[in-house]
Formats: structure tokens, C-alpha cells, sequence
């Protein structure tokens, strides 16, 4: 531009482009993390909707199985799994995590919705680890 910082100045203040600027940084800020949150809750929501279906396989899977065809070991890892997943789908750590776990499942309590899902997804991930594991 071709005008005096005087001039420009004048301008900023009668125009107040600094609050007018820092209310559109705010503002792209705001639908920012809206955009967010939205993506988060859509990546929840497709998260379930896959963990609902691997369930579904693994129990179509687990009642085709004969026990008695299962090693123990195998027999203890379906155990240890299932009681992880039932502990820490009510908030609770699983029995061998020791002292602590009760402060855990308060923290869990504590958490927001959004926080408690990405948990979730954080289990899922470790139960599917683990599985793959275990089948090999």
C-alpha cells in the first residue's frame, strides 16, 4: 500500500481491525474444532460399527469351537481376554493390574465421551493385537 502509517493507523482504529481480526482468528479457531469434533465422532461411530462386526465374527467363530480341541493355554487366553474386555468395558483395569485400578476406573469415570471412545478404540486395537498374537 501507498498510504502513511499514520494513515493506515487511523484506519485500524476507526475500522478496530485488530478486534475484528482477532474475532475471525476465533472464529476460524471455533468451526476448526468443530470440524473436529465432528470427524471425531464420525470415526467413533465407524469404530463401533467395525467392532460390532468383528464381535460378531469372533463370536460366530468361538461357538463353532470345540473346547475340547483347544490346548489350555488357549483355553486361558480366551479367559483372559474376555475378563480384560468385560473389566475395562465398565471401567475397571484387569485383575492382574494390581494396586491402582480402582484410581483408574475413577479416571475413566472422569472422562468425557469423546475420551472414553478413543479409549475404546485404543482397547480394540490392543484386544486385536493381542488376538493375532495368540493365533500364531
Amino acid at each position: 500500500m501507498h498510504e502513511s502509517r499514520t494513515l493506515l493507523g487511523r484506519w485500524s482504529r476507526r475500522y478496530a481491525w485488530v478486534m475484528r481480526a482477532t474475532a475471525y482468528d476465533r472464529e476460524q479457531d471455533r468451526v476448526f474444532l468443530a470440524e473436529q469434533r465432528q470427524a471425531r465422532r464420525d470415526i467413533a461411530r465407524r469404530h463401533a460399527k467395525l467392532a460390532q462386526a468383528f464381535l460378531g465374527k469372533a463370536v460366530a467363530r468361538l461357538q463353532g469351537l470345540d473346547p475340547r480341541e483347544l490346548s489350555l493355554s488357549e483355553l486361558l487366553r480366551y479367559f483372559q481376554v474376555a475378563a480384560a474386555i468385560g473389566r475395562r468395558s465398565v471401567g475397571e483395569e484387569p485383575a492382574d493390574a494390581g494396586a491402582g485400578a480402582e484410581e483408574q476406573g475413577a479416571e475413566v469415570a472422569a472422562l468425557t465421551d469423546e475420551e472414553r471412545r478413543a479409549r475404546m478404540d485404543q482397547l480394540r486395537r490392543e484386544l486385536e493385537s493381542r488376538l493375532s498374537e495368540g493365533a500364531q
